[in-house]
């Protein structure tokens, strides 16, 4: 396996740029590290790294080397967790990137779950907004991922899509509890708003809710943490956005929320997904199994549960394509997501 360590040492460089780094994360000496790299690519028969005043970087060599290396990584843990399940151990690790809104409830509740079945199984989640937890499949640092609204979806398979319609929160004596009638877009924004930055689906959903309106988006508050935002409003007449995955309740602690009307804002959609054509480690495609079917349980789903089976040894649970009129997750009986919710 020395061989596989050394692989392990330039994976570890890369991701931190820098060969000091890299070896006080690795517990070797730098100059060990650099032995190793540099009788590498004599073997290897090309340089991997441009050595830089202030660390290094991967040469178009060492990126396509790399992204070999982290493939072959993750194949060897899928085989090493398909080794532990025939043997009962039934041990592995499921890394997960997520949105915000999965952190107070539903990914706590799904691990705990999982664990109680599987208590070898270790987890590691990483909050990601949309476009970060995409770039950590395609890096092969997170098994999967759970994101409202991906940008990019180029190398995203869908495993499964849940709607999800977007709610505004306020405190519990705020007028908008009371109102009669559907939530308007416009109600919401006359009162001070409490915003999550640009990066996130909420806040992308809205401002091109607003496009070509007299509507605008003025944030008094502005934030990346959800929690944030959801406790402020108790204590100013403000509203805030959230998605109801990461909403337990409607109400309580002095909050409540109600949807927002989607003839102003349509509804989004919470993706579960994976790097394409990646074949998952036993726990990971198990575990994306799970999610699925508690996900098809709490209603807006768009697709059915796939078999956790077609994700070991295989190109995946799903596969899924996009169309100009909205996304199909193609092996796992869904329609297409309309955007209009």
């Amino acid at each position: 396996m020395r061989h596989l360590q050394t692989l392990r040492l330039i994976e570890a460089v890369a991701r931190a740029g820098s060969i000091r780094k890299a070896a006080e994360d690795m517990a070797i000496t730098s100059s060990a590290l650099n032995r190793r790299i540099t009788g590498f690519e004599e073997e290897f028969g090309y340089p991997i790294f441009e050595r830089l005043p202030r660390g290094v970087r991967l040469n178009p060599a060492g990126e396509l080397l790399v992204q070999h290396i982290r493939a072959q990584i993750s194949d060897l843990a899928r085989v090493q967790s398909q080794v532990a399940d025939l043997s009962g151990a039934r041990r592995g690790h499921v890394s997960i990137a997520c949105s915000q809104a999965l952190l107070p409830y539903f990914l706590p509740e799904q691990i705990a779950v999982y664990r109680r079945a599987h208590p070898g199984v270790s987890f590691s989640v990483r909050v990601r907004d949309r476009v970060a937890a995409e770039h950590d499949l395609s890096e092969f640092r997170s098994d999967l991922a759970l994101v409202f609204e991906p940008v990019y979806l180029a190398d995203f398979e869908v495993l499964f899509a849940m709607r999800q319609p977007v709610f505004a929160v306020f405190a519990e004596d705020h007028p908008l509890a009371a109102k009669e009638g559907e939530l308007r877009l416009r109600d919401c924004l006359a009162w001070p708003q409490a915003m999550p930055t640009h990066p996130y689906g909420v806040r992308h959903l809205l401002e091109m809710a607003v496009r070509g309106r007299s509507l605008s988006i003025d944030p008094t508050v502005e934030s990346e943490s959800f929690e944030f935002l959801r406790h402020y409003v108790r204590h100013e007449q403000a509203v805030a956005f959230q998605i109801p995955i990461g909403l337990k309740s409607l109400t309580g602690g002095g909050v409540t929320a109600r949807e927002v009307s989607v003839r102003d804002v349509p509804a989004g959609h919470l993706l579960l997904g994976q790097m394409r054509g990646r074949s998952l480690p036993v726990a990971s495609a198990r575990f994306a199994n799970q999610l699925a079917g508690a996900m098809a349980e709490m209603g807006g789903a768009t697709g059915e549960p796939a078999d956790a089976s077609a994700g070991i040894g295989s190109t995946g649970i799903g596969s899924t394509g996009m169309s100009a009129t909205g996304m199909s997750a193609k092996g796992i009986g869904a329609a297409p997501l309309a955007r209009g919710g």
